[in-house]
């Protein structure tokens, strides 16, 4: 495994702070699909222009909409054979077709 980069004191303290930031939008998003104030749909069109969704693991989105859990979305990523890995980013136009046909 590489070496982390070498990374000043303000470095690294600026690069926690945008972490902890992008982590606390991805929360939200989270939340937000799971009262349903979001639409699957609507995440998935903006995955391709907004990098903070477009970095989201489909997985963790699946586990987070209304009606799903671990098991649920595991099988969905079977059906549709998208990897555990794969990012909103990511999907083919066929695995988006898919996977809004069974989300709805």
């Amino acid at each position: 495994m590489p070496n982390p980069p070498q990374l000043s004191p303000e470095q690294r303290l600026a690069a926690l702070e945008k972490a902890a930031l992008v982590r606390t939008q991805r929360a939200e998003i989270k939340a937000d699909l799971k009262k349903g104030s979001v639409s699957f749909a609507a995440l998935l069109e903006r995955a391709g222009n907004e990098d903070l969704i477009g970095k989201m693991k489909v997985i963790n989105v699946l586990e987070n909409l209304p009606g799903f859990g671990k098991v649920k979305a595991q099988k969905v990523m079977e059906q549709v054979g998208i990897s555990d890995t794969r990012r909103l980013a990511g999907l083919g136009a066929n695995q988006k077709n898919q996977l809004l046909s069974i989300v709805g």
